[in-house]
């Protein structure tokens, strides 16, 4: 069989792509896979995925290529993935709540269905983070503030929908205060403009802060419980706010991917979430493991679809396009 029948055999999926022969004379992959990170570089989950990246070559006995494509909140990156032929060949370092929140709040270009889940492998909560030098030490002061002037506190985040933005929405929700959100291309900007105190406080990740916390006070995280590597810090919960969001990573290809290199990749991601030495670099970025596979992570974030969507009607953080 020439090279070009095998890779016609391939893309066609289905069946035949079951019997092991055909499986063993089309080996997957045999050139480079491509894993878009839709972020900038350096971000928790642009490092998540590197390091996943490395691991993932070793089951799969292939070459991993990382491709940073931010925009739009993540939307450009996830709609090239989503338009992308599903050969195994490109896939998508997703981000909750965004990768689900952006067909909600836009006419995105991309839906929930183009995507088939293949692995959650990470969480970190969100945090309001201040610089050293701000004068409010607890929520407290931010509420009393905000509600003395509101609109005049700025809060920065890595993009509208993301994680950290729609921890502020809950923020405002659950306390009645309004703050001036400033979006940005990525959480690196973020922690550069509350270093340079061109913002009031920041919405970064727990692991973000943890990994680099010079010149930095957290204020609350964002979690359903305190993070280990924050232990001294309360969450939203323990202070009475009904706010609790994490930036939950993991991987995705387009939906119609065949079956025998969805079910792979989602063997080899298991696989990877079990080993050691991943685990410890998970910890050594500050980073919790929080790992579902396939279709348990379906059915998950389809309970997550409906809880954004009912956060969107009671409490929109975007103007619909």
């Amino acid at each position: 069989m020439n090279h070009h029948v095998r890779r016609r055999a391939l893309l066609i999926g289905g069946a035949a792509l079951a019997t092991p022969a055909l499986a063993q004379s089309n080996p997957w992959p045999d050139r480079p896979i491509e894993l878009i990170v839709p972020w900038t570089a350096g971000g928790g989950t642009d490092v998540m995925a590197r390091t996943y990246a490395r691991f993932l070559e070793r089951r799969i006995n292939g070459t991993i290529v990382v491709q940073n494509r931010p925009g739009a909140g993540s939307e450009v990156g996830l709609a090239a993935v989503a338009r992308a032929r599903p050969d195994g060949y490109t896939l998508a370092a997703v981000t909750m709540p965004a990768w689900v929140t952006i067909p909600i709040e836009r006419n995105a270009q991309y839906r929930g269905e183009d995507f088939a889940p293949v692995a959650l492998i990470a969480t970190d909560p969100s945090a309001m983070t201040v610089h050293a030098a701000s004068d409010y030490r607890s929520v407290q002061d931010v509420i009393e503030a905000a509600r003395r002037e509101p609109g005049r506190l700025t809060f920065g985040s890595g993009g509208i929908g993301s994680d950290d933005h729609l921890q502020l929405v809950m923020f405002q929700y659950a306390t009645g205060t309004q703050l001036t959100h400033v979006s940005f291309g990525g959480t690196p900007q973020v922690r550069t403009a509350l270093l340079g105190r061109q913002l009031d406080i920041a919405g970064l990740n727990v692991g973000e802060i943890a990994a680099v916390p010079q010149n930095m006070r957290m204020l609350v995280q964002a979690g359903d419980r305190r993070s280990r590597f924050m232990a001294d810090v309360p969450t939203y919960k323990e202070l009475g706010l009904a706010v609790d969001m994490s930036s939950e990573r993991g991987i995705a290809a387009p939906a119609a991917t065949p079956a025998p290199i969805l079910a792979r990749l989602r063997e080899a991601s298991a696989d990877v979430a079990r080993d050691p030495e991943f685990i410890g670099a998970m910890e050594a970025q500050f980073t919790e493991m929080r790992v579902l596979i396939g279709e348990a992570w379906s059915e998950e974030l389809k309970a997550r679809r409906a809880t954004y969507q009912e956060l969107w009607r009671r409490a929109p953080w975007a103007e619909r396009s």
